[in-house]
């Protein structure tokens, strides 16, 4: 899967429930995992996260919304129950991208809200532990964007293995040159 992803959250109110979503995040293949205006300390995580996600990965502890800092590229996603945001299995996940959550007791945010440039919701009855929210996202996001199998028509498992993957040729010299110029268009025939 091409691409990168990280995730945090806005605010704690249960750190236990703030190192699993970080252990779960590592367990997925986060990138890195932060908080925003959290008073959330590695120990008191460790007693949830058994994987030592901060030990691992670069952890970033932002004081405020205003003091965020995202890598070039970096698409904010709020996951939250809110008017307007987009039901995740329908939302198409960027390639680049910071999922944030909001604390267990309260919601993000409006100052982070307004920075995200998605927002989404689980379809649930209710809201759900942090933890468990952050894993249903990332799973969406590995089963979207990751190359599996089809899924079997019936049930059980599928039927025909993944196909292998084609590699093109290499694109170099004046094609190279061509790429960089023109839009790409169904005319658009390599020379």
């Amino acid at each position: 899967m091409r691409g990168y992803f990280a995730i945090g959250i806005e605010g704690v109110s249960k750190p236990m429930n703030v190192g699993s979503l970080f252990r779960t995040a590592h367990a997925f293949g986060t990138s890195f995992v932060f908080t925003v205006a959290a008073d959330y300390s590695r120990a008191q995580g460790a007693r949830s996260d058994t994987s030592d996600t901060p030990g691992h990965l670069p952890f970033y502890a932002f004081p405020d919304v205003s003091s965020m800092i995202l890598p070039q590229g970096c698409r904010l996603v709020g996951v939250e129950l809110v008017e307007g945001a987009v039901e995740l299995p329908s939302f198409r996940h960027p390639k680049c991208a910071a999922y944030v959550l909001g604390p267990e007791r309260g919601t993000l945010t409006d100052a982070m809200i307004e920075r995200c440039e998605f927002t989404v919701r689980i379809p649930t009855a209710f809201s759900v532990n942090v933890g468990i929210a952050g894993a249903i996202v990332l799973y969406d996001r590995l089963i979207s964007l990751g190359r599996f199998a089809e899924r079997a028509v019936s049930p059980g498992g599928p039927t025909e293995p993944i196909p292998e993957h084609v590699f093109g040729e290499p694109v170099m010299g004046r094609r190279a040159e061509r790429y960089r110029s023109v839009p790409p268009t169904d005319e658009t025939e390599p020379s």
